[in-house]
C-alpha cells in the first residue's frame, strides 16, 4: 500500500491492511508464520522552515502484530517469537534537511526517517517496525546447552557419545608462553 502525498493533503489515510506470511521480505534467517496484522492512521504534518520554506512530512501511527520463526542462537531450534508493536513514526522527504548547518542530533531528530518520491509504502515502514521488534539472537531456553562442537549433536536432548574434547591446536602457542611463565 503506498501512502501519496497528494492523497494525505485532501485527508488522513486509516489503514487496516493484513500481509500474509512471505509478502513482506523480512531476510533469510526470520520466517513469518502468521498474517502481519495492522491499522493505524497516515497523516501529513506541515513543517515551517523558515519564511518561505513548508515541509510535508508524513506521520504514521499504528499497532502491528505477528508471530516469526528463526533459530536458536545455540543449538538451531526453532523459537516463535510473538511480535506486538505500536508506532508512531515520521517521515520527511529525502533532502528537506540537506545544506543545513551541522548541528547535534536532538532526540527528537533521531526519531525521523526519509522517505524518497511521491509518497512512502507501508510495507516499509512494517517491515522495518518488526525487525526493529526482534531481539538480536533468539534462545529457544535461557539454559539452552547447544551443540557439540565436534558431532554437532543437540546438547539439550543428551550428552552425546563424543571422547575427550580435541584440542585446538591454535592455543598451543599460548600454551607454550604459559609453560615457560610456570618454569
Amino acid at each position: 500500500m503506498l501512502i501519496e502525498i497528494k492523497e494525505l493533503e485532501r485527508h488522513p489515510i486509516d489503514f487496516n491492511e493484513e500481509f500474509a506470511p512471505g509478502v513482506i521480505d523480512l531476510g533469510e534467517e526470520l520466517r513469518q508464520t502468521t498474517a502481519l496484522k495492522s491499522e493505524g492512521r497516515a497523516q501529513l504534518v506541515e513543517e515551517h522552515h523558515g519564511k518561505h520554506q513548508i515541509i510535508q512530512d508524513i506521520r504514521v501511527k499504528g499497532d502491528l502484530s505477528t508471530r516469526l520463526e528463526w533459530a536458536c542462537a545455540r543449538c538451531l531450534e526453532p523459537v516463535l517469537l510473538d511480535v506486538q508493536r505500536s508506532f508512531d513514526l515520521l517521515y520527511r522527504p529525502l533532502g528537506a534537511d540537506a545544506g543545513r548547518a551541522e548541528l547535534s542530533v536532538t532526540a527528537a531528530e533521531a526519531e525521523v526517517s526519509y522517505y524518497e518520491g511521491e509518497g512512502l509504502s507501508l510495507e516499509d515502514v512494517l517491515r522495518e517496525q518488526v525487525l526493529l521488534a526482534v531481539p538480536l539472537k533468539a534462545l529457544c531456553r535461557e539454559n539452552c546447552k547447544g551443540l557439540c562442537p565436534h558431532c554437532g549433536k543437540n546438547l539439550n536432548s543428551g550428552q552425546c557419545s563424543c571422547a575427550e574434547p580435541v584440542e585446538d591446536p591454535r592455543w598451543n602457542a599460548l600454551k607454550e608462553i604459559r609453560g615457560k611463565l610456570e618454569s
